[in-house]
């Protein structure tokens, strides 16, 4: 069947006695009618499995059966956190799939607003690949919310035993961990406190320096400046009666880039609604699980490292007599950043090394191995869940621990050589080269002592707040309070709008979506009033492309009045 046949068999009935362009019409008219249906069911479904995720307790969003071996909840020091065993793939048992000389994987989802998943909710995951290449697996979970008084100190401490139990099931093969974001931060600052730790650790778009960035490309680090300072996090802590909201920091994220959150999104799903359907509703799944943070966590968190920038200085305490020093890691580290990604660039993910270490001299004489790999496009959420980048980036590490373990003290970036193209290729069908480095390549801008004054505005707002305005706001505050802001906070409310508890008549739109769905034909793609609504939708994204990048521009200006800067122009920077 050609496919103008194919397009006029999706029109209405009747549409084939009139003219051509009047057949085109009327067949693109059923056509935005049936997707603009199964649209407003896809986000009814998204609504729907939100509520069903929370009724169910939030349970890890894994792809792969797993048995729960600690709860943190239950140690000595406890904290939210629980350390599974991934023991199944769908049916079949991993006992004579792995291989019993290569080490375990320890794998740290990140706890920033989200909740655990992000790593294995699907088979081509990083716990896939880990498993695939025959280690066993073990996953870092967490429960939606924090036990009373929960501090970072808490949270590390239980890591650790973490660490330490893997490490006993396994002897003499110390555990690879795999920290992603917020999480990498977590096991650097285990490698680095008073104890340390042994096996090589990856942190996937992980900040370090926090400060670092490029001007007019990664304006995120320039928010605590014009919020002036950490005050709101505070106040909104207090707000929570004691717990920080995750649907925050989503918020946060998602302003990023307004084009994808106010339209890309949307569209790309609307555009492609029977190939990007259940895509969007497996991800969703994940990005609409909103978990709460203690006001003693997210507090010590944004004061002592976005704001403060303490970690990269040598002067964050965690607990009493422990000051973390990034010169005492002795773990190899290997740090995979991007370049398209705009929440931890490279600039935050490396330029601590030459903070820390003056010259490629002292990262020997102190015994250390740094690893760097980079990837040139993939956004940050792709560090973890590309399903290319795990094929490729994440099994070519996985594949080239014991080269790791081998190598001299040095800094040295992972280069990977693929000439088929190929991401489902194993070695030696590509090739991993550890190029040596110096520490002077890491060439990023200087950090500016701008951020010096906004940490200092940060600390006099904080104390003026707690003395004068937060016990007022926790003494109005309340579990009910606190529960009421929580339900009505925009990150909820748009995507409940759409569920059948909320809005009964999106019964009538999911029993639209049964009876268009079976006889659905996609219109062809020739089909010139289709052609024009993508017209349509690229201007639109571009007009909101342009807006974001207005709005970050004044943000840059506004910082730049407000405290100063001292950074080289753009053509006087190095190269």
């Amino acid at each position: 069947m050609s496919s103008h046949a194919s397009t006029a068999s999706s029109s209405p009935p009747g549409a084939d006695a009139l003219g051509h362009p009047a057949t085109e019409l009327l067949a693109y008219q059923f056509d935005l009618w049936q997707r603009s249906v199964r649209y407003l069911d896809t986000l009814r479904q998204r609504a729907e499995n939100m509520l069903e995720h929370e009724r169910a307790g939030k349970p890890p969003l894994l792809d792969f059966d797993y048995e729960m071996m600690l709860d943190g909840r239950r140690l000595s020091r406890p904290a939210n956190y629980a350390l599974l065993h991934i023991t199944r793939v769908g049916d079949d048992c991993l006992e004579d799939c792995l291989d019993a000389s290569k080490p375990p994987v320890m794998i740290v989802d990140p706890r920033a607003g989200h909740g655990p998943g992000i790593g294995g909710f699907k088979r081509d995951s990083e716990v896939g690949m880990a498993l695939h290449e025959g280690h066993p697996v073990y996953f870092v979970s967490f429960f939606p919310e924090p036990l009373p008084g929960q501090t970072l100190a808490d949270v590390l401490h239980v890591l650790r035993h973490f660490v330490e139990t893997v490490a006993e099931r396994h002897p003499d093969m110390p555990p690879v961990l795999y920290g992603n974001c917020q999480a990498g931060w977590a096991i650097a600052l285990l490698s680095a406190d008073c104890q340390g730790l042994v096996g090589p650790a990856v942190l996937n778009g992980s900040p370090l320096s926090y400060w670092s960035g490029e001007s007019g490309v990664n304006p995120m680090r320039l928010a605590g400046g014009l919020l002036g300072g950490t005050w709101l996090t505070h106040l909104l802590a207090d707000l929570g009666d004691g717990r920080f909201d995750g649907a925050h920091l989503v918020a946060n994220f998602e302003a990023l880039k307004p084009a994808n959150t106010l339209w890309q999104k949307d569209y790309q799903l609307f555009a492609d609604i029977d190939g990007q359907r259940e895509r969007f509703l497996d991800f969703e799944r994940w990005w609409t699980g909103f978990y709460t943070l203690s006001k003693e966590e997210i507090t010590a968190i944004v004061d002592n490292l976005f704001v403060g920038n303490r970690l990269e200085r040598g002067e964050l305490t965690v607990c009493h007599g422990c000051t973390i020093d990034l010169k005492r890691i002795r773990n190899p580290l290997v740090i995979f950043a991007s370049g398209g990604d705009n929440i931890t660039p490279p600039h935050q993910a490396l330029n601590w090394i030459p903070a820390v270490y003056p010259d490629t001299a002292a990262i020997k004489a102190a015994g250390q191995r740094i690893v760097y790999l980079l990837n040139a496009h993939v956004g940050h959420l792709g560090l973890f869940v590309s399903s290319r980048v795990a094929r490729l980036e994440h099994r070519a590490i996985l594949e080239s621990v014991r080269e790791l373990n081998d190598l001299a003290p040095g800094l040295y970036e992972l280069r990977i050589d693929n000439p088929t193209g190929d991401p489902e290729c194993h070695k030696p069908q590509f090739q991993v080269h550890f190029e040596e480095r110096c520490v002077e390549d890491l060439n990023y801008p200087k950090q500016t002592s701008a951020f010096d004054r906004v940490r200092t505005l940060s600390e006099h707002n904080v104390a003026l707040y707690e003395t004068f305005a937060g016990p007022w706001v926790r003494m109005a505050t309340n579990p009910w309070t606190a529960e009421t802001l929580r339900q009505l906070h925009p990150a909820r409310t748009s995507r409940l709008m759409f569920s059948e508890r909320f809005a009964p008549w999106m019964s009538g739109v999911k029993w639209l979506a049964d009876v268009a769905g079976p006889a659905r034909e996609p219109l062809n793609d020739d089909n010139p009033f289709r052609q024009w609504e993508g017209l349509i939708g690229e201007t639109i994204s571009a007009a909101l492309s342009v807006a974001g990048t207005t709005r970050d521009s004044l943000c840059e200006m506004g910082f730049r009045a407000l405290y100063g800067w001292d950074l080289p122009a753009e053509d006087e920077r190095p190269s």
